[in-house]
């Protein structure tokens, strides 16, 4: 089955603020959850310009605990790796990520674009797909992907920092 969520918005800021803003929201106070940001790897293609970030971050549990029942969801933190690509030149920013936690479980995708507005080079659109299938949980499958979708259209709707 699965379970889908979409995103769009516009946001009344150059390209530039609204960037560096979503690399640097994380940690905060105003977020909780997100109790860590770590680059693992970042390099610069020296013929395109164009930078790729690798992170992880560690997220709490926010799973209700009337479901850490069972074995597999009872995790302290959960851990995110996302990928970005940075293109100063053409202001696009591509961003995906996937949960790595329950990855035998559980399929969470998310695929993120960032690119100055074709309509006011002053603003920035952004779009977002995400995705999340629950494999192995029997009947909890059902249940698992409403509250992942519940959690990620949240997500979609924070305002960069």
């Amino acid at each position: 089955m699965g379970a889908e969520v979409l995103a769009d918005k516009v946001y009344c800021y150059p390209f530039q603020k609204v960037v560096t803003g979503y690399l640097n929201k994380y940690p905060t106070p105003l977020e909780k959850n997100v109790t860590a940001v770590t680059t693992v790897e970042e390099q610069t293609d020296p013929a395109t310009g164009i930078v790729y970030r690798r992170r992880i971050a560690t997220c709490n549990n926010i799973i209700p605990s009337f479901l850490r029942k069972w074995s597999i969801l009872k995790v302290t933190n959960i851990y995110l790796e996302e990928e970005s690509w940075l293109d100063m030149k053409a202001r696009v920013m591509n961003l995906k990520c996937r949960c790595l936690t329950w990855a035998q479980y559980a399929s969470m995708n998310e695929e993120s674009v960032y690119r100055e507005s074709k309509h006011n080079s002053n603003w920035t659109e952004f779009s977002q797909k995400g995705t999340i299938t629950i494999t192995g949980a029997g009947y909890l499958n059902c249940i698992l992907e409403r509250f992942a979708q519940t959690f990620l259209k949240q997500g979609a709707r924070k305002e960069p920092q």
